[in-house]
């Protein structure tokens, strides 16, 4: 029985879309976060939410970079 061989399970045809798509909402997230710190006080912030805030950008702005690095031809 041969084995099947390794494929992503993304089409390699929406690496562009997804990397601009993954790095818009990372950006538009990251600014939201920036926007929060500089018009909230101290005493009026939450601490939870700027976690939360900066895991989802972070992992927007992960992935589009990693489709990003996909489309345009290095294999990571």
């Amino acid at each position: 029985m041969a084995p099947k061989p390794i494929t992503s399970p993304v089409p390699d045809a929406w690496y562009p879309t997804l990397s601009v798509f993954m790095l818009a909402i990372g950006l538009v997230v990251t600014a939201s976060f920036f926007i929060y710190e500089a018009t909230s006080s101290r005493r009026n912030r939450s601490l939870t939410k700027e976690l939360i805030t900066g895991a989802v950008a972070s992992v927007f702005l992960g992935f589009g970079s990693l489709f990003l690095l996909l489309a345009s031809g290095v294999y990571v």
